[in-house]
């Protein structure tokens, strides 16, 4: 079903925004960079994970990906003339680390020198994620994120980050989409590093709350006038029916996916009355816990791409909630399968802004995948056009009606590789032929450049 056939044609204007509204697009090191194994790079678990067979689609890897490590340049240089001025990328751990910790790799940091002075000459400003993912399997061979170790590790490569690359980088996340890395990496194992179990979640979940804190309280001490976020996944969780088993199913299901990172940062604690297994957690606590968990962000990332419908299930355990996949629902979906509902990111913005200690909001994440088709050299990706007119029209509601909401950045700037569903789903602004590394700007890249041209 086309999305193009009913689309809202009505006009969006970035001026609409306000001045001050941050466009972008956002990145990934392990989905574009390749050169796994370059100039000193070690594997990370990324790099483990998708060399095993039966993990990834079609047993793909991110060894080249988008080949970004030589090719920056190149992409830099297609953004700018895409009008792209914020460019959201992360520091892989292996290129600036490869022992975890210990000695910095001169490269790894010459590297990412070279990408965010080559953004400043091309007038584009950088936004670094510390954290998206690709943990060293160094680190991960003594436990990972359910080891308290964890916390010391990534004070280091925080601090790496701050030191060598603070003095231009201004913009800051700490993390990316924590629930998923914790909940996909080390309970249901379909992530990197493949491991299940609560034994293995809650430790993790822990974890990474502290060095979501650790990790702000670093850039505020080493960056002068640091921007400081860090970013959530979040989906419009809704009761299939109005039945009461249904109601709750669907809280247990918004506690766990949009509450149970954000909630401690805030100095609420985790939120263990709508799922009592996170109480569990208490046998990982220290006695400054509570307290350390808690950061005051500039800005909270919020990355949202759909809706979930969610209805009891007595066989899932600990939640006794399940979701009504999209597929089974008959409704627009995305190559992800997931649906299209425009209004569940205005309904998040609203949301997440509704917490009094969050200052200030950016879409760091919203896009589409599409079965994009290559005609005359052109792609003609209506869909996604039509799919990110919508998402952006209800961002802008959201701020017309008042929620604190002050940037947008599309997911993503190049075909790259999508983790274990590897280079199947095509998010990219630009198609990338990954045969022969030849970038293709798509329709909906031409109409992004135009939206936000100044």
């Amino acid at each position: 079903m086309s999305l193009a056939n009913n689309k809202d044609t009505s006009p969006l204007k970035s001026k609409d925004f306000g001045e001050n509204f941050v466009w972008g697009v956002s990145t990934a090191a392990y989905q574009i960079e390749g050169s796994h194994n370059k100039n000193g790079k070690s594997a990370s678990i990324w790099d483990i994970f998708s060399s095993k067979k039966g993990n990834i689609y079609q047993d793909q890897n991110g060894t080249i990906a988008c080949d970004f490590y030589k090719k920056y340049k190149e992409d830099i240089l297609l953004m700018k003339s895409m009008n792209i001025t914020n460019f959201r990328f992360s520091i892989s751990w292996t290129r600036v680390l490869p022992n975890g910790v210990g000695e910095v790799n001169k490269e790894g940091i010459a590297f990412y020198n070279n990408v965010i002075d080559f953004c400043l000459e091309c007038n584009i400003t950088p936004w670094v994620t510390i954290y998206h993912w690709d943990l060293p399997q160094i680190l991960e061979d003594k436990g990972g994120w359910a080891n308290r170790e964890i916390l010391e590790w990534f004070s280091e490569f925080a601090t790496v980050c701050a030191t060598n690359f603070g003095d231009r980088v201004k913009n800051w996340m700490v993390l990316n989409e924590p629930m998923v890395f914790t909940g996909a990496g080390y309970f249901l194992g379909v992530h990197a590093p493949g491991k299940k179990g609560l034994k293995h979640f809650l430790p993790a979940v822990h974890h990474a709350v502290l060095c979501q804190a650790k990790g702000g309280r670093i850039l505020r001490k080493l960056v002068p006038n640091a921007n400081i976020g860090t970013t959530f996944s979040c989906s419009q969780i809704t009761p299939r029916s109005s039945k009461k088993k249904d109601i709750i199913a669907a809280k247990k299901a918004d506690a766990m996916l949009n509450r149970l990172f954000l909630e401690p940062s805030l100095g609420m604690g985790y939120p263990t009355e709508d799922v009592s297994v996170l109480e569990k957690i208490e046998k990982y606590f220290k006695p400054e816990d509570k307290e350390d968990s808690v950061f005051e962000f500039d800005f909270i990332g919020v990355q949202n791409y759909t809706r979930e419908i969610v209805k009891h299930s007595h066989f899932v355990p600990y939640l006794k909630a399940k979701i009504v996949k999209a597929t089974k629902r008959k409704v627009k979906i995305t190559q992800m399968d997931w649906e299209v509902y425009p209004p569940s990111i205005s309904k998040m913005l609203t949301k997440f802004d509704a917490y009094s200690g969050v200052k200030n909001i950016i879409v760091t994440e919203n896009g589409a995948a599409f079965n994009d088709v290559m005609v005359n050299g052109e792609i003609n990706d209506e869909d996604r056009t039509a799919y990110l007119h919508d998402y952006i029209k209800e961002v802008k509601k959201a701020k017309e009606q008042g929620v604190n909401v002050n940037g947008y950045f599309v997911w993503t700037f190049t075909d790259n590789f999508e983790w274990a569903e590897g280079y199947f789903p095509r998010f990219g602004l630009v198609h990338v032929d990954f045969s022969t590394q030849k970038r293709t700007m798509k329709k909906s890249g031409h109409w992004y450049a135009k939206l936000i041209e100044l």
